[in-house]
Formats: C-alpha cells, sequence, structure tokens
C-alpha cells in the first residue's frame, strides 16, 4: 500500500514539473521516461559529489634512515704481542700471539716441544708479554749465592721473569707461599721490568727485598 501511494506521489510530481504533452500519448511517455532520467541522473551525482566515503588516511612520512659513520678509531695497539721462542722446540723463531696468550700459546705457535723435553720447570700458565724471548729446555738458573774463589765472576742470579715456582722458592726467605705469590704477580701484571717491583708482591716487606734484590735480576 505504501509503495503504491509513493508511485501515485512522484506521478503527481512529474506531471506537474512536465508541460502537457501534445500529440501521440507515445510522445508523453517519451517525455517523462527523459525525465525520470533527468532526476535519477541529478541524484546520483549527488550522491557522488556529497556522498562518498571518507578520504582513506595516509601513512606519514618517514624520515630516511642515515648511515652510521665509519669508525675511525684506530686498532688498538696492544691486540697482538711478538714473542721468540727457543730451544728444544720443532719451530724456533718469532710468533705472533693474541694480547694475553700465555707460554703454552707459545709453545704451541713454536710447533712444541722437542720429544724428552723436560718441561716441569716451565710455568705454561704465565701470561706472556711483547718482546719477550722464551728459552724452551734451557738448564736451571743456580739458585742462591754460589761459592766463589778468588778471581770468580758473580753468581748466576735468579731471572723474575722465567724462575719456577721451585726456583723461587729455593730464594733466601722466601718460601712457596711467598714464591706463588710471585708468580700470582707475574701472571697479573706481565714481566717484571725493574728488580723493586718485588715489593709490590704481597709479604715481602723491606728487609725481605733487601736479602732478594743480589739474587735476583730482570732480563
Amino acid at each position: 500500500m505504501a509503495a503504491r501511494v509513493e508511485r501515485d506521489r512522484t506521478r503527481r510530481l512529474i506531471t506537474r514539473w512536465l508541460p502537457k504533452a501534445r500529440g501521440s500519448p507515445a510522445k508523453g511517455r517519451a517525455a517523462i521516461v527523459f525525465a525520470i532520467a533527468g532526476v535519477l541522473a541529478i541524484a546520483l551525482t549527488a550522491v557522488l559529489l556529497l556522498g562518498g566515503g571518507p578520504e582513506p588516511e595516509r601513512a606519514p612520512a618517514l624520515p630516511l634512515a642515515r648511515a652510521a659513520p665509519a669508525s675511525s678509531a684506530p686498532p688498538s695497539a696492544s691486540a697482538e704481542l711478538v714473542v721468540s721462542v727457543i730451544g728444544d722446540v720443532t719451530k724456533p723463531g718469532l710468533v705472533t700471539l693474541p694480547a694475553g696468550a700465555r707460554v703454552a700459546d707459545a709453545l704451541r705457535a713454536a710447533g712444541g716441544a722437542l720429544p724428552g723435553t723436560d718441561l716441569a720447570t716451565v710455568n705454561l700458565a704465565r701470561r706472556l708479554s711483547d718482546g719477550e724471548q722464551l728459552d724452551v729446555g734451557a738448564p736451571p738458573q743456580a739458585q742462591g749465592p754460589a761459592p766463589t774463589s778468588p778471581g770468580a765472576g758473580p753468581a748466576v742470579k735468579v731471572d723474575l721473569n722465567t724462575a719456577s715456582l721451585a726456583q723461587l722458592d729455593d730464594l733466601p726467605g722466601i718460601g712457596e707461599v711467598t714464591a706463588q705469590r710471585i708468580l700470582d704477580w707475574r701472571n697479573e701484571h706481565g714481566r717484571f721490568t725493574a728488580v723493586e717491583q718485588l715489593r709490590e708482591v704481597e709479604g715481602i716487606g723491606e728487609t725481605r727485598f733487601t736479602r732478594l734484590r743480589d739474587q735476583v735480576t730482570v732480563q
């Protein structure tokens, strides 16, 4: 019923807007069709212009990525060290090792010790320093003051940088505990550069140092 009322209302509006058709009924119907088409075209245009959906959102522009500047810092000067390995090894000569390397690393880089080499006096765990010379298989140095005769040369001193635990233990006034502390200091700080650095070892006071200074050396 509502649809019929709406059609009658539309027909009356069209009849009011259009002039009365003259001539044949066919011409009148054609005029009505054209009028309806015009109304629909206007309505469609209005819908497209006014009733369109919201404009799609656009993503914000992202900043351009910048390449990180190349580092101009020079490589660390202590990244590696060079050690001279001599004595009873397969390939004696200079070896290049990373910083913090130990005697065992230098021995391995030189091809290992020759068969029958006694490594009991070699501290394989000792930390190496740049420019050091490692003499593998060298006979132990004389310990303590050696007896001398008139005209004899000075007694052989113990090298603080190559001495083993047993060699240090044999020094006057040095027991096993203090000898181990000397090795610990050497492993932590590297080579002794002066005999006076013994004062930095725990347990070595001025009196003990005075007794030791003529028995040790630094090479």
